[in-house]
């Protein structure tokens, strides 16, 4: 129970900050339960686009959550001390985003009971079963870890040994669960933008972006606001991470270009013309987020590979900005909504978010928001508490590695 007992004691900021997202989230409540009532005509989807903003959030979150493990992988098994103080907060956002992919399924299947249907009737050979077995592997894995770790900061002693091995099962889990979703669109024959044997590397790299540019963004902040530094060469070290990250998913994105547009297949090339060129009767709000998020991909290169401007760290949030929105606009919109339009009968069916859409994502965004302050509030509560971390998050990482 301590550990809810620390989230429970906080200033006037803080209570504030929590009580807005609880309004963002009654608001969400509400408008879900006018979906409930309705159905899923309440939103913007349609016969035509069957998957809309609940699961384009949920491609793009599956990103964040995996990205953990750009922060797990280099301190417990290379033993790179810098990121000691970073390890946790890593954990935590992975937690709260698997969170998050679970609500959006949730809130994207119309009724709670079909929910049950994945749990009450597994099927093996269906790929929705495996991305439900592996996110809820690694939500279970990440919650173990960041508990039993913490606990042991709060007493001063190394964690049981039996940790190390779930450790060692969360660095490949992590990057399945992207995979596995990427192949939940790969695997559909008859959408020809996700038919793509690049399309897994390309969500893999994009999440090696989008996370740890978030949580470079969360760092800066959390030394702002509480005075919890994680160190200039942690975050320094990301950057470069992200760096990497960016430019090899610039490089897919550049392959997938050039494949459509010079081999000229109508089938694969109009989908990429909806979105950055534009074609007569397409979306135009496609098309106006697709060139912004190329826009900003190209600005966030720009920052990125230059070293005087990412050691800058006004420049450096300019970029995980622009990073994290240009990747948000390509998962969480453009290359789920894109894969309709054309159908595979060549129609053009818009898809514009309704309001109460819109508010039911934002709700779960704000949950998120909310779960990722409680989180961080134990961690920094429980440091603040003067105990040195024998293994893990302090001083003397896990040794993992020789």
């Amino acid at each position: 129970m301590f550990m809810i007992e620390k989230a429970l004691v906080g200033g006037r900021r803080y209570w504030g900050w929590a009580l807005g997202l609880f309004v963002v989230v009654a608001a969400g409540l509400y408008c879900y339960s006018r979906q409930l009532s309705y159905g899923l005509g309440i939103t913007g989807m349609s016969r035509n686009v069957t998957w809309g903003l609940y699961i384009g959030q949920f491609t793009f979150l599956v990103g964040v959550a995996a990205s953990a493990v750009m922060v797990v992988l280099p301190y417990y098994l290379h033993n790179h001390k810098e990121f000691a103080r970073m390890a946790i907060l890593g954990e935590f956002l992975a937690i709260s985003a698997v969170s998050m992919c679970v609500l959006f399924i949730f809130v994207d299947m119309g009724q709670p009971a079909r929910v049950l249907n994945v749990l009450l009737y597994p099927t093996p050979h269906s790929m929705m079963f495996w991305d439900m077995v592996s996110l809820g592997g690694y939500l279970v894995l990440n919650a173990v870890i960041a508990l039993v770790t913490l606990s042991a900061e709060r007493k001063g002693v190394a964690p049981p040994g039996w940790i190390r091995p779930v450790i060692l099962l969360s660095i490949p889990w992590a990057i399945s669960i992207h995979t596995v979703t990427a192949f939940l669109y790969s695997g559909l024959p008859g959408r020809s933008f996700w038919l793509t044997a690049i399309l897994a590397p390309r969500f893999l790299a994009s999440a090696f972006a989008s996370g740890p540019a978030l949580l470079i963004l969360l760092c800066i902040l959390l030394r702002k606001l509480t005075g919890y530094d994680v160190g200039s060469s942690a975050i320094s070290t990301l950057a470069v991470i992200v760096t990497y990250a960016m430019v090899i998913n610039a490089f897919f994105v550049l392959m997938e270009l050039f494949t459509s547009f010079y081999s000229q297949i109508p089938s694969s090339i109009e989908h990429f013309q909806i979105l950055y060129t534009g074609i007569p009767g397409g979306a135009l709000l496609l098309l106006v987020l697709g060139r912004i998020s190329l826009a900003f991909m190209a600005v966030a290169l720009l920052l990125l590979l230059i070293p005087k401007f990412r050691r800058n760290e006004r420049m450096l949030v300019v970029a995980c900005v622009v990073t994290f929105v240009s990747l948000w606009i390509d998962k969480g919109v453009c290359l789920v909504v894109g894969g309709f339009m054309p159908s595979p009968l060549g129609a053009i069916t818009r898809y514009v978010p309704t309001l109460p859409e819109i508010m039911i994502s934002v709700a779960v965004w704000a949950l998120g928001a909310l779960m990722i302050t409680v989180f961080y509030k134990i961690a920094l509560t429980v440091r603040e508490g003067g105990r040195t971390l024998a293994v893990g998050h302090g001083t003397t990482p896990l040794p993992l590695a020789k």
